[in-house]
């Protein structure tokens, strides 16, 4: 049954019980057989569930296939986002716990149960893609290194996989942060983010990662849209961690140039507008700390 997008807030249950939300677009040629194994793998969970996948905009008759195979499938006409998707499943469930995962078959269903069992004292479980078979193109293994390395620094922890598309969240907890998660690929890098550096109780636990059916929908332009979400999620939470070494960087600079103008007799302008670009990243750096341990209130996710 296909049913349109209700937009209000589900009642939440307090008990062992899961949505399963999944955002599929243009994935027609296998959604059904996906669904039908990932029904079949919750089964085995002893947890109450549901199944409730998102299509978000599909042209190739997603919406109509998962339906005919017996599937609840939520339908948006327009493409919107696979941020967008998991906000609206969000809304629309009916249990606490959220778990995501995709429909082209790249994350292993037989993990599940382990997620599941580790929800117990955290607020959310990362299926990190780090088990012993891994599909991910050589081409973005660098980039992908590149972001988890950026971001690990910048929260200060260590952040096995910032954007892993399976996980299980306290309903609560995507609530508590909708406000900065995009409807975008960058949903899942940002609720990492968020979560990270407002010390949640998070763990990340090894799966294995498949490679995919159907085409990817990533693109090479995406790496550097996470690159700037990075940065700005951290300004959010954690300015110094960006203002302070750009501010230590001009420091040198012009420190640098200050010292080569003296022996040379002549002072330039450049020296000073790198001790006075440093000196304004420090004051900005400051303020915008200052602002984000007011704003964020690091509260725990109450269930």
């Amino acid at each position: 049954m296909i049913e349109p997008l209700n937009e209000t807030l589900a009642p939440r249950p307090t008990a062992k019980a899961v949505t399963v939300v999944v955002p599929a677009f243009n994935e027609a040629a296998h959604i059904a057989e996906e669904m039908r194994v990932l029904d079949a793998a919750m089964q085995k969970t002893g947890w109450e569930y549901e199944l409730l996948i998102i299509d978000d905009g599909s042209t190739d008759g997603t919406a109509d296939a998962a339906s005919n195979a017996g599937f609840r499938v939520l339908q948006r006409r327009q493409n919107r986002g696979y941020g967008a998707a998991l906000k609206a499943g969000t809304r629309n469930a009916k249990y606490p716990w959220i778990l995501i995962t995709d429909a082209d078959g790249t994350y292993p269903v037989e993990s599940i149960p382990e997620l599941l069992a580790l929800t117990e004292h955290n607020d959310m479980v990362v299926g990190a893609r780090i088990g012993n078979t891994v599909k991910i193109p050589l081409i973005r293994r660098p980039a992908k290194a590149f972001l988890r390395w950026l971001a690990s620094y910048l929260a200060e922890r260590p952040l096995p996989d910032i954007n892993s598309g399976m996980r299980v969240m306290h309903r609560t907890l995507i609530e508590k942060y909708e406000h900065l998660l995009p409807d975008g690929f960058s949903f899942t890098t940002t609720i990492t983010l968020a979560t990270a550096c407002n010390k949640h109780p998070v763990v990340y636990h090894p799966i294995d990662y498949h490679a995919r059916l159907g085409n990817s929908k990533i693109r090479a332009k995406h790496a550097i849209d996470f690159t700037l979400l990075i940065l700005r999620i951290i300004i959010v939470f954690n300015p110094l961690k960006v203002f302070v070494p750009l501010g230590f960087f001009l420091g040198v600079v012009g420190i640098g140039k200050f010292v080569y103008d003296i022996f040379r007799d002549n002072l330039s302008e450049s020296a000073v507008l790198g001790i006075l670009g440093a000196s304004l990243m420090w004051a900005v750096g400051m303020l915008a700390d200052q602002n984000a341990r007011l704003s964020n209130k690091k509260e725990p996710v109450q269930r």
